[in-house]
């Protein structure tokens, strides 16, 4: 194809209707009521959520106390910080070596 040819291909074309909002039919722009419903249940959901996490908020304490979490821990995290404690020390008769010693 030559560019005359082109040209006048292009020149040939019919120009758009006036009223053709460019391609937009009658719906554009208008939400359905599916959106509405939707829209509005996750303003609920977000309601309830906001209370929830109030009602969570409300029961933490404004000052952590470690010695009320201590005694709260289970018996099971009790042991297990017992045990590190205890080959963290060096037994009797041990030293830990130092920056010039070796192990």
């Amino acid at each position: 194809m030559t560019a005359l040819e082109t040209a006048a291909y292009v020149i040939a074309q019919a120009p758009a209707p006036p009223n053709d909002p460019g391609g937009q039919g009658e719906d554009f722009g208008k939400s359905s009521p599916v959106g509405l419903v939707l829209l509005i249940l996750f303003a609920v959901a977000v309601v309830f959520l906001i209370r929830s996490m109030t009602k969570h908020l409300r029961k933490v304490p404004v000052v952590f106390d470690e010695d009320k979490a201590a005694t709260a821990a289970p018996a099971k995290v009790k042991r297990a910080e017992a045990a590190r404690e205890a080959e963290a020390e060096p037994q009797e008769g041990e030293t830990k070596p130092g920056k010039d010693e070796t192990p």
